[in-house]
């Protein structure tokens, strides 16, 4: 039996030439990058345009104020205006009780809120998504629609003049269980079901697991209700009527009617009310920020 010739090794194909990898240009991409934050940086020049003019005319004079060209840095700044306004108008009663409303309509809502809103995510029930988008619906129905009745309701029970009336009014907002159930959403079931096979209720689940892992979104509710309820005008207009409970933004009104023609003192009290929002938002601009971008609602 004749043996067979070996066959010839296989031979690879060719190979083609590497081709020499060209650097990309990176020049059209900055080019993109530093025209899109000079147009960013604009928009918010624009924006702070009337917060800056309104700093500058609180250290003028009156007569100072509307002069045209605007004088955008005063010749002289007078910081005397932040210590007279306290002895025109009672402007640390005004503060406190605008702090006192906010921080507690705030903490409020920041409790029923999330309570409400892990029960719509994480709790079955009958019914569950019915009512959550008739009480979301709620949302939609402008506030005068119902401001008359909440008065005659107030008035009966005998709380106009009162904090309680505004406090209970505002301690449930349908927005704010709304922007924690979206959150809520993000987080596996799993983990709430692990938690029940462990032997947790219902509310050690809520206060254990899922209030630790809503910090962003409660800052970003917090933040919010805050900025609300201490530009809120309508409410404390219509239910305080004593001088000792008003608010800031009712005492300022109060000022502008007195003293019309004051510009660098009404711009002064502006600046005092407008002080305390800017400080929270900065200390709280990052939680801000990533609860807004993780609740669905960017």
């Amino acid at each position: 039996m004749t043996a067979l010739p070996d066959a010839p090794p296989a031979v690879a194909p060719p190979r083609p030439p590497e081709r020499s990898a060209r650097p990309r240009s990176r020049g059209p991409r900055l080019v993109r990058r530093a025209l899109a934050y000079g147009f960013l940086l604009a928009v918010a020049l624009l924006v702070l345009v009337p917060f800056g003019w309104m700093v500058s005319s609180s250290l003028k004079r009156n007569n100072q104020v509307l002069t045209v060209p605007i004088e955008w840095i005063p010749q002289e700044f007078r910081w005397s205006n932040f210590i007279e306004i306290w002895d025109r108008i009672p402007m640390a009663t005004y503060l406190g009780n605008s702090v006192f409303l906010s921080v507690a309509i705030t903490l409020l809502q920041l409790l029923t809120g999330s309570f409400a809103a892990y029960g719509f995510a994480k709790v079955r029930f009958p019914g569950r998504d019915a009512l959550f988008l008739a009480y979301i619906a709620t949302i939609a129905v402008p506030w005068q629609a119902y401001m008359v009745p909440q008065y005659i309701m107030m008035q009966r029970a005998e709380l106009t003049n009162t904090y309680w009336s505004i406090i209970l009014l505002q301690a449930f907002g349908a927005f704010g269980v709304f922007l924690m159930r979206q959150y809520y959403m993000s987080i596996p079931d799993e983990l709430c079901e692990a938690a029940r096979i462990d032997g947790l209720t219902e509310y050690g689940i809520y206060r254990r697991l899922m209030l630790p892992l809503s910090k962003p979104a409660l800052a970003s509710l917090a933040l919010l209700t805050f900025v609300n309820t201490w530009n809120d005008y309508m409410g404390p207009f219509i239910y305080l009527t004593s001088n000792e409970l008003w608010t800031i933004q009712l005492g300022l009104r109060s000022f502008v009617g007195q003293y019309d023609a004051e510009y660098a003192m009404i711009m002064t009290g502006a600046v005092l009310s407008v002080l305390p929002i800017v400080i929270l938002f900065l200390i709280g601009q990052r939680y801000f920020i990533r609860g807004i971008a993780t609740s669905g609602l960017k």
